[in-house]
């Protein structure tokens, strides 16, 4: 009886942790590709900007909040699933966004030919992009609300993402992408 609780308790921590600390993820699209390919698995820091309560979205202690060029998870606004998006713009931001280029706070967001598209400089992030579709769809101009962020896939062109749902809220961000860690059948590690 005793092992038994001990393993009770055991698996009770464990899943206590993934809820709040660290879990992973299969992504399931292409909308962050060329960062994140279909079928990566990626390692997430769920303690990234605060410590949850476990299995709940309340927080009982605050670190900094998300920033520009944060890979997220998050719970998507429409339906019951887990989405990988990029942080483009956080509280206070003036944003738009036009053919996949984004314009923040009134000033063109830096693109340079890539050799996978081209390179995106968003704050002290650069990262590469594709704007497949002549970019997608366009958006705002918006000021983002108090505890709210607007999140794309780094796919422009091929990204259900805050041009279709708006902005998100804080509490559905669930964590920071650390790194892919598997990738092509091989375990490899390429920070995010």
């Amino acid at each position: 009886m005793r092992e038994l609780l001990i393993l009770v308790g055991l698996i009770g921590l464990l899943v206590s942790a993934r809820s709040s600390l660290a879990d992973h993820y299969r992504v399931p699209s292409g909308s962050m590709m060329p960062t994140v390919l279909v079928d990566d698995r990626i390692a997430v820091n769920k303690a990234a900007y605060g410590l949850r309560v476990p299995f709940t979205n309340r927080y009982f202690a605050n670190f900094a909040p998300p920033t520009h060029g944060d890979v997220v998870v998050l719970q998507s606004p429409e339906e019951d699933k887990v989405l990988l998006k990029r942080i483009v713009a956080i509280p206070g931001d003036q944003v738009e966004v036009r053919s996949g280029a984004l314009i923040l706070n009134g000033a063109r967001v830096s693109l340079e030919r890539h050799q996978t598209g081209e390179l995106e400089q968003l704050g002290d992030v650069a990262h590469p992009i594709l704007r497949t579709r002549e970019g997608g769809e366009d958006f705002g101009p918006s000021q983002v609300p108090s505890g709210q962020y607007l999140v794309l896939g780094d796919n422009r062109g091929d990204s259900r993402d805050g041009r279709f749902f708006g902005f998100v809220d804080g509490a559905a961000i669930l964590g920071k992408a650390w790194g892919v860690y598997f990738r092509n059948g091989w375990f490899d590690w390429i920070g995010l």
